[in-house]
């Protein structure tokens, strides 16, 4: 039954109201999300203490980014069956070639006199990993979660192909099933306006997680002025602050 023809009159196939679908569309998304930045949290520490192992990971991770999602969803198919799973394993893996980058880069990015001085206190390195590198981290890994929940967001889409398990994706099918339009209109808008939300929703997340950092521009560049005109510390100042 395709319904109404009001932009919110959902075909009864969908077998969801037009919150439910927003609700499974935002799980869909959010779960590869989290999943991927668990994997991505060690396989980062393992790319920051062993340089080597970098290119490799990162080799790996562009190689399974750049298959195909229906491919991988076809895959699949005979392991997890037609699930929320089929789609939510591909968005894991591609969340991770956004993920480890940002994570990595982040932590090569905490200055060497605070490691020092970590060490210096007897911080081991798992430890100084939590409590020290990937706390200073906090900006360069919201950066990547926020292009990879976007593209989360995007991609589930994709799983109208594996009967409808693509949340708001779906009206996309049943657009041209029905031939009504307006649902992809619909499913579009709403799709462009949730990833707008959760963006902004992870930018107050950052912003809570980060009190040290400059707000706005204005204090961004004051911040650099004050960090331009404030003289090197010496050696022997580096070596007290480690003690």
């Amino acid at each position: 039954m395709s319904g109404g023809n009001g932009y919110f009159d959902l075909p009864s196939d969908l077998q969801h109201s037009y919150a439910g679908l927003i609700g499974v569309h935002v799980e869909e998304a959010l779960i590869p999300v989290a999943a991927g930045l668990a994997l991505s949290l060690p396989i980062a520490q393992l790319c920051v203490r062993y340089r080597r192992l970098y290119p490799p990971v990162l080799w790996i991770t562009t190689v399974l980014y750049a298959i195909p999602s229906i491919a991988f969803f076809v895959f699949l198919i005979d392991y997890t069956g037609i699930s929320q799973t089929t789609v939510e394993i591909p968005l894991t893996v591609y969340s991770l070639v956004v993920l480890v980058p940002a994570i990595v880069d982040g932590v090569r990015s905490v200055p060497p006199e605070t490691i020092t001085a970590a060490e210096a206190m007897g911080i081991g390195s798992v430890r100084r990993y939590l409590t020290v590198q990937l706390p200073l981290a906090v900006p360069a890994i919201f950066a990547g979660l926020r292009v990879a929940t976007v593209s989360s967001v995007s991609l589930v889409s994709l799983g109208v192909a594996i009967a409808n398990q693509g949340g708001l994706g779906n009206l996309l099918g049943d657009a041209v099933q029905y031939h009504r339009y307006n649902l992809a209109v619909t499913s579009v808008v709403t799709i462009a306006v949730l990833a707008i939300v959760l963006d902004g929703l992870l930018i107050g997340l950052r912003l809570l997680l980060t009190p040290w950092l400059p707000r706005g521009p204005r204090a961004a560049r004051k911040a650099a002025r004050a960090a331009a005109v404030e003289p090197p510390a010496r050696p022997a100042e580096l070596e007290g602050a480690a003690r």
